[in-house]
């Protein structure tokens, strides 16, 4: 049997969210010489979820300072008026809530229609069949292990379950889509995730402090991913 790390096919995108704003370009300089796939935009409204964030002068700043892909998730209502804006802003992967929007399949198509990959995120409590339909038209879906809202959750331990079942609908349905998870993500909980199926990794307290160093931390995540067994 030889060791291969899985770890290799995993991504991870530290979130802006938990950027030092005063030191944003800064930030990013140090996200991307650490090795991160991706960088996260949460953008919240106050209206879909509990709390005001970051949105379009952030995105295009951070546009500006980075060259990753930006995966941008649209923590808001009627996300349908804003798509275009934050795809001219910089959005590479546009991610919108399955429960706001009556009309998921149309705005799947409109994100597309501008380039940017579609994703669509589930609440933590939101059947998976919401999204089986739509499969075929995604490259990601994003479940969410905490109540969107607020960094620095703590992960729901009954997701890892969620996860495995919403791999193998994916697995059947339209195995190029994305599996990213989302929520209290850190060195302890990656490896249940990853195993469960998951290959799209969101953190951001875990990557993004004051105590160590943002390559130190990514690192630090990166060897909290299980090796598998595969048959040399």
């Amino acid at each position: 049997m030889t060791p291969v790390p899985d770890r290799i096919a995993i991504r991870i995108g530290p979130s802006v969210l938990s950027a030092n704003f005063l030191e944003l370009g800064n930030d990013l300089r140090e996200i991307e010489a650490a090795g991160a796939d991706f960088v996260h935009f949460d953008v919240m409204d106050g209206r879909f979820v509990p709390n005001i964030s970051i949105g379009l002068p952030v995105l295009a700043a951070t546009r500006a300072g980075t060259g990753l892909p930006i995966d941008v998730h649209l923590m808001i209502v009627e996300p349908e008026r804003w798509i275009r804006a934050f795809r001219d802003a910089g959005a590479d992967r546009l991610t919108v809530h399955a429960e706001a929007s009556p009309h998921l399949h149309r705005l799947v198509q409109e994100i597309e229609s501008t380039g940017a990959i579609p994703g669509v995120a589930l609440n933590p409590a939101t059947p998976l069949s919401v999204v089986e339909e739509l499969l075929p038209f995604l490259g990601q879906v994003l479940v969410m292990t905490v109540n969107p809202g607020f960094g620095g959750q703590s992960f729901i331990p009954t997701m890892p379950g969620r996860i495995e079942r919403l791999r193998r609908m994916i697995d059947r349905v339209n195995s190029a889509c994305r599996l990213q998870v989302d929520g209290g993500i850190n060195r302890e909980t990656i490896g249940a995730v990853v195993e469960a199926g998951a290959d799209t990794i969101v953190a951001g307290t875990a990557v993004i402090n004051r105590s160590a160093p943002i390559a130190d931390n990514l690192a630090a995540l990166r060897a909290g991913i299980p090796v598998r067994e595969l048959p040399s």
